[in-house]
């Protein structure tokens, strides 16, 4: 270890100690009333309730800057009969220049489109929530607000309402619909939390009627502010919704050896069934996933497995309950373990899931899932319960329990299970100031007792111009999550493809701040400033992993970024191993301890334009040898119908033993093309030498009723080294919305 492993931790302590505060603005409010007559969607708002409602405007910037007015004026007003909450929105333009509006395709990027955005709280709990949006040629966006806004929008949630927009010459006017069985509330409150938001991209302003900070994202709950009855709401119709699909398709296989053409059918759906009007029962037979986007790629050099998002619909909804307990590395439970067994699928037979709100302050969650038996794994049967309450005005305390257990055709394999409770307490202040975490799990597999449990905890402080984090972990050897995401206890050892266990402390602190000019006519957003660390010990504190880094954060006027980061790193290596990942044994590294050093520059041009690119280049030493990294993408958007992509992940190694330099490339293209609001075509190519393979994904999608649609799916993969295929399927599904 030399001074650099030493000083990091010591400068953020000092640092760390010095923050400032800011300033919290008034929490609007806003009356609703019942329509007096029947509310046509159609964005032309002729009918007269309208007129008397109260209206919500005078928004506030919260980018570039959240000190003021917005520029750009929005009105918006709010309505309800027994069937549906209305929302309208007259969007001003008083720029004479054409909207951005990156596609037609539904779920549209909210950063990067000119939209109109809404928020609810139905709970007034600031924790879980609801998000609208549409845009100037009527798209459709929706999606869960979870954990109180700290991540965004969860956009894989698809969900029943109806929206209509109508484009004048300075202006644009939204008129929206959304039924009270697409939300989740308690009967009986007068006041629910709400917030509209307002993104000009002409004007590069983001904008909210409640002010939200700029350090935050948009959809946080903490700053929505209060929608008030005119009574306590109470809404007696319950939410039933079937969703059966049909499917077909042709799939076959070249490699390891090449078969005839299967043809495959399938018949199965989901069942969404309010038991009451804050709790829910999901049911599934027979899922299919098949219409579900792949995963983007990505050139691993680490020693780990790496995390992929949960993208199948049925696992979204309430999916906090489960997956917020944790770390990023220390999950209990993950969706994606269930049936998925790395990449390839298990077929589900059934499952069932009930989750939702239990009066004001309590959430619970149950889930069952079970799937078939394949050649390599008997049945499964994956369990998750989980329970949390509200303490504290903003704060939470839960407990978790996952299970698994192995079936046979004499029933349960008494052995074969592994289990994990465990309890999260996550606090927060109301201004989100002060955020923290403290956990405890405990996991329980057959013959295993010692070194099975991990607890963390996590506190970060934040304003517009300070963030400080304060991270600690530890988890022993044997806590072992088969149906979560715990991979650093995991360590591969190449000479006989074994897997070696091994407990560890993590300690990740970090220092950040942000400057922000005073005038608003400054050539630049923002300047930020980091230092962090992120420093690995065994369970003897003998140090395996550090990384210090200094960055530096340069975001322009017009929205370009500038990034530089500096790096220090050590590792342990535990085996002797081809860091190149090129299979030639004159590339292996040899087991030891080793500390080196290099520089990242980075940098992402205004996305509002039709013409984008990013890119960085990396290069440095890397353990004993070095190594060079281009990473970059060009997009371009044919407005609005479709975008096009192109990106590209080059590495190429210099090693002792070396007779030339090694590499390994990743590149892809993404094409989406929406030739209606309802007809999209979507094709993702990825050719990456790491794992010798090129895949063509196309998608078709019809959404021919809210909804209900027909998917047409074409994959295709081909082994790189051979230039062989090595399998091809064609797929097409429909599903339709009975409600």
């Amino acid at each position: 270890m030399t001074w650099t492993t030493r000083f990091f931790p010591s400068l953020l302590f000092l640092v760390g100690s010095f923050v400032l505060t800011y300033g919290q603005k008034p929490v609007p409010s806003l009356s609703i009333h019942p329509a007096s007559e029947k509310i046509t969607i159609d964005g032309e708002l002729n009918e007269h309730s309208w007129d008397k409602c109260e209206i919500a405007t005078n928004f506030y910037q919260s980018v570039p800057f959240d000190t003021g007015y917005a520029q750009t004026k929005t009105d918006v007003r709010v309505l309800y009969d027994e069937k549906f909450l209305y929302v309208s929105a007259v969007c001003h333009n008083d720029l004479n220049k054409p909207y951005v509006i990156q596609s037609l395709r539904r779920d549209f990027e909210y950063e990067v489109s000119d939209a109109f955005g809404i928020y609810i709280d139905p709970y007034d709990d600031l924790m879980n929530g609801f998000h609208f949006a549409v845009n100037p040629k009527g798209v459709q966006r929706e999606g869960l607000v979870q954990v109180g806004g700290r991540g965004g929008v969860t956009t894989e949630w698809d969900i029943l309402w109806y929206s209509e927009v109508k484009n004048y010459e300075h202006k644009w006017v939204a008129e929206i619909a959304i039924p009270f069985t697409s939300l989740r509330f308690n009967n009986g409150e007068k006041k629910w939390r709400i917030n509209f938001s307002r993104n000009d991209l002409k004007r590069n302003e983001g904008s909210s009627w409640s002010p939200v900070p700029r350090n935050f994202d948009i959809a946080s709950l903490p700053f929505t502010g209060h929608l008030i009855w005119d009574k306590p709401f109470t809404s007696k119709k319950k939410s039933i919704a079937l969703i059966p699909y049909l499917t077909g398709g042709v799939q076959k296989a070249y490699q390891p050896v090449e078969t005839k053409n299967e043809y495959t059918y399938g018949i199965g759906g989901d069942a969404r069934i309010g038991i009451t009007n804050s709790l829910q029962l999901d049911l599934t037979i027979n899922p299919d996933f098949s219409q579900v986007e792949v995963d983007r790629q990505v050139t691993n050099l680490s020693r780990f497995s790496l995390f992929f998002p949960e993208r199948r619909n049925f696992f979204i909804e309430n999916s906090d309950l489960f997956s917020d307990f944790g770390f990023r590395q220390i999950r209990p439970f993950f969706s994606r373990k269930i049936g998925l067994n790395r990449g390839q699928i298990v077929p589900i037979l059934a499952g069932a899931r009930l989750s939702g709100k239990v009066g004001k302050d309590w959430r619970i969650g149950a889930m069952n899932m079970h799937t078939r038996e394949t050649e390599n794994a008997p049945q499964q049967n994956y369990s998750v319960a989980a329970v949390q309450r509200n303490i504290l005005k903003n704060s939470t305390i839960g407990v978790i329990a996952v299970n698994r257990q192995g079936f046979d055709s004499s029933g349960l394999i008494s052995k074969d299970h592994n289990r994990v409770i465990g309890s999260d307490f996550n606090f927060n202040t109301i201004d989100r100031k002060w955020s923290g975490k403290a956990l405890y799990h405990y996991a329980i597999t057959p013959e295993v007792s010692d070194d099975n449990f991990a607890h963390a905890t996590f506190l970060a402080y934040s304003t517009p111009n300070y963030f400080i984090m304060w991270n600690h972990e530890y988890v022993g050897r044997n806590h072992l999550a088969d149906v979560g995401f715990v991979p650093r206890i995991e360590r591969f050892n190449p000479e006989n493809n074994t897997i070696r266990k091994q407990a560890y402390w993590r300690l990740e602190p970090m220092f950040a701040y942000t400057h922000f000019p005073e005038k608003t006519d400054a050539k630049y957003i923002s300047q930020r400033f980091e230092v962090y660390v992120d420093r690995y010990t065994d369970a003897e504190y003998d140090l395996t992993d550090n990384q210090n880094r200094l960055r530096y954060r340069l975001t322009l006027a017009n929205t370009n970024r500038l990034t530089l980061d500096y790096n220090n790193w050590f590792t342990k290596t535990y085996y002797d191993r081809d860091l190149t990942f090129s299979n030639d044994t004159s590339a292996i590294t040899p087991a030891g301890e080793y500390e080196y050093n290099n520089i990242r520059l980075s940098y992402e041009s205004d996305a509002r334009r039709a013409l984008s690119f990013e890119g960085s280049v990396f290069h440095g030493e890397y353990y004993n040898g070095s190594r060079t990294n281009a990473d970059g993408g060009i997009y371009y958007r044919w407005q609005p119908y479709g975008r096009f992509g192109v990106y590209i992940n080059q590495n190429s190694f210099n090693m002792p033993g070396l007779a030339q330099n090694k590499s390994l490339t990743l590149i892809g293209s993404e094409i989406e093309l929406s030739f209606t609001k309802s007809i999209f075509f979507s094709t993702f190519m990825q050719y990456n030498t790491q794992i010798d393979n090129f895949n063509i994904n196309s998608r078709l999608q019809w959404r021919f009723k809210p909804m209900s649609d027909l998917f047409i799916v074409y994959s295709n993969n081909y082994n790189t080294t051979e230039l062989s295929p090595v399998n091809r399927g064609l797929v097409i599904k429909l599903n339709y919305w009975f409600q």
